[in-house]
Formats: structure tokens, C-alpha cells, sequence
């Protein structure tokens, strides 16, 4: 592998979301603050909608790495489940003690009696769903009547969605719109600006150096912009490309990544928008107006 090459300790584009990799562009770090500003001051429903790709799963990480001391959180990484199986997810992940036979009365009171618990100590409690796109409707449901937990003065559960874009079509569906109604701010994720992905690049190779190097500059500017060009800004496809790329510079024993590096990435990459050749134009003009021969011209 190129580690040594590059001198790095670890792959610096894996796909894998470790919130070490963090990087703060302005879109997802307008998101963390909204989160980050809601949950602190009580917020019951919160919800989060991007694109394949834009980084959810990381920034849901990054949020519960930076709440860790102030919240008691559980994360829900699939929650394509029925109601009964989720309310048994959430007292695991709540370390809360469920005694058969487990009934959903008796499964609901516990989690009621460990909230309060919570509440009485001064811990809130978060809860993270990712993928909330494939939640089901009773499952849905199942956790509005949940968000009812509550004292005089605040919720005893506070719950984050993270979904893709279906997200708000399954929530506009009028048997939960009682739901809808109570995620109270909503923010969109979508790609990082062009500008960013050169220190997007040159972040990550940063924290995956060996130690004592912090500034390797491995991508030419002008692969960082044809990077940022076919990605369309996506991080998880600006990872999978940089990847190849730092493969391909390494196989012919460069030290810089370049355009070509990029161009052949792009082309062995799936999901990534290639320009159309120049002959593709003519097929998208009417034959109405194409030029007709003029007079000598052959026909």
C-alpha cells in the first residue's frame, strides 16, 4: 500500500466515518451549531436531511463526540425495525435494565423510570437515528409518543433524525403529520463548495500523517479542482477518487497527484459524473436549425 510513500500512519480517505477526520466546511458545520444550539437548550425533535454521501453518519458521530459529556446518548445506526424491537434498542443503548416478560407497557415504563432517573440526576438524553429514511410508520409513531415523556420543565428524551431526502416525504405523509409537527428545526446537507475540497484533501492527509508532519500538500491544485469537479463536492465520492488517485501516483512512484490521476479515477468510478465528449452537442441541436448547404454546396 502507499503509506510509507506518503508517509502516512493510516489510510486518510477511508469511507469509514471517524468523526478524527472531521472536517468543518461551511455546510456541515452551519448543521453541527444548529444541533449543537437546539439540543442545549431543550429542543424535543430535530431532523437532519442530505444527500448519499454528504457526510450524515459523521456529522451524527462528530455530534455525540462533542456532547459526550453533557448528554447520555444512544445512537440507532438502523432503525428499520418494529416499535417493540426499537423501545428494547433504546434501553440497551440507555444501559436501562428491562425485566421479563418483556410486554410494550412494561418495556415503556422502564424506559419512563431510566429517563426520569436521568432527569433527576441532570443528565439529558439524546437520541441519534440514522438512516431514518427506512424508519417505519409504527415505528415513527412509537417514538412521537415517546418525545410525550416530559416534566414540568423539560423533555426527558430529545431525538435526532438523520436521513436522506425521503426522509421528508415519508414525515409528509398525513398519519404522522402529528410528528412533522413537532421537529422543531431541520437543516440540509449537501456537498462542500469547490473551494473547499483542496483543504478538504490536504486536512485529512494532515491527520492521517506520521507524527510530526502536518502539512503534506499531495494533490496538484489542479487535480484538488478536477477532484472537486467530478466529485460534485460529495465527500464520499471526493474519498473514494483520492484514494484511487494516491494508488495510481504511487504505482508509478510520484510523489504529486495530478490531473490524469484524477481523470482515470473518475473513469474507473461509479456514481461520477464524466463530461460528455465534444460530438455529443450535435445531438442535442434540432434538425430544424442545423445549416443548411448554401448554394455550390453539395448536398
Amino acid at each position: 500500500m502507499y503509506l510509507r510513500h506518503f508517509s502516512l500512519r493510516e489510510l486518510p480517505f477511508s469511507i469509514t466515518p471517524d468523526p478524527a477526520f472531521f472536517y468543518p466546511h461551511e455546510g456541515v458545520q452551519a448543521a453541527l451549531n444548529t444541533l449543537l444550539i437546539a439540543l442545549r437548550s431543550g429542543e424535543g425533535f430535530l431532523k437532519i436531511v442530505g444527500e448519499v454521501g454528504c457526510g450524515k453518519t459523521l456529522l451524527c458521530r462528530q455530534l455525540l463526540r462533542s456532547l459526550q459529556d453533557e448528554f447520555v446518548t444512544a445512537y440507532i445506526p438502523n432503525p428499520d425495525m418494529g416499535p417493540d424491537d426499537l423501545l428494547m434498542a433504546l434501553a440497551r443503548e440507555l444501559d436501562i435494565e428491562l425485566v421479563p416478560p418483556l410486554s410494550r407497557h412494561q418495556v415503556l415504563s422502564s424506559l419512563q423510570a431510566g429517563l426520569l432517573r436521568h432527569a433527576e440526576a441532570g443528565r439529558p438524553v439524546l437520541v441519534c437515528i440514522d438512516e431514518a429514511q427506512a424508519t417505519r410508520m409504527t415505528t415513527l409513531e412509537s417514538l412521537r409518543l415517546l418525545s410525550n415523556l416530559e416534566t414540568e420543565k423539560r423533555k426527558l428524551l430529545q431525538i435526532v433524525l438523520f436521513g436522506q431526502p425521503e426522509l421528508d416525504e415519508v414525515l409528509a405523509r398525513p398519519q404522522i403529520r402529528q410528528l412533522l409537527q413537532r421537529i422543531t428545526f431541520s437543516e440540509y446537507l449537501g456537498g462542500m463548495q469547490p473551494e473547499r475540497v483542496d483543504a478538504y484533501l490536504a486536512h485529512r492527509l494532515a491527520v492521517a500523517a506520521e507524527d510530526g508532519l502536518t502539512d503534506i500538500r499531495v494533490f496538484e491544485p489542479a487535480a484538488a479542482a478536477a477532484l472537486a469537479k467530478y466529485s460534485r463536492g460529495v465527500p464520499r465520492l471526493i474519498n473514494v477518487l483520492a484514494h484511487k488517485c494516491l494508488l495510481l501516483a504511487f504505482g508509478e512512484n510520484a510523489r504529486r497527484v495530478q490531473v490524469r490521476h484524477v481523470e482515470l479515477a473518475a473513469a474507473d468510478t461509479p456514481g461520477v459524473q464524466l463530461p460528455r465528449p465534444r460530438w455529443w452537442r450535435r445531438l442535442l441541436v434540432p434538425r430544424s436549425i442545423q445549416r443548411k448547404p448554401q448554394a455550390g454546396e453539395m448536398s
